[in-house]
């Protein structure tokens, strides 16, 4: 793949996101962050309207890194949204979320999460699990390209 794909990030809590931020960084991954920090604004970003009806604010992801809990529209409702439109069911969604019960573990790959990551609570295991995500889902894993308009 010529270019990294932009990954979309729906996550809410701020310090998680600066951990990502700072792991992407730190490891030299390329692939563009795009965040959003309720469901609401991840349907939004996906199908590029309201706050996002200009395509440059968002771009097709190559890949959803997904939280369930969310106010709102939690992240189990954007994950069934996704991967119930024929349009946005080919991105890879991954659960990352702090949440280790069976039932949404279950749940989520019965809606068709592509994975499930636990959030380590400790910055060395958090840093391992990215450079992990990064071999395997980044540098491996071919990735659906964009696309284009979505509307």
């Amino acid at each position: 793949m010529n270019r990294a794909p932009p990954i979309l990030v729906v996550e809410d809590n701020d310090e998680d996101f600066d951990m990502l931020q700072m792991t992407f960084q730190s490891e030299s991954i390329p692939n563009p962050l795009y965040r959003c920090t309720e469901g609401e604004e991840a349907l939004e970003f996906l199908h590029q309207t309201g706050r996002y009806a200009d395509p440059e604010k968002a771009p097709w992801p190559g890949l959803i890194l997904l939280d369930l809990n969310l106010a709102g529209l939690d992240g189990r409702q954007v994950l069934e949204h996704v991967k119930n439109d024929p349009r946005l069911k080919s991105i890879p969604v991954l659960v990352f979320s702090t949440s280790g019960n069976p039932k949404d573990v279950q749940s989520a790959y019965a809606h068709g999460a592509s994975g499930y990551l636990l959030k380590p609570v400790d910055l060395p295991r958090f840093e391992r699990m990215i450079r992990l995500f990064k071999d395997f889902w980044l540098d491996y894993i071919v990735l659906p390209e964009g696309e284009g308009s979505r509307r």
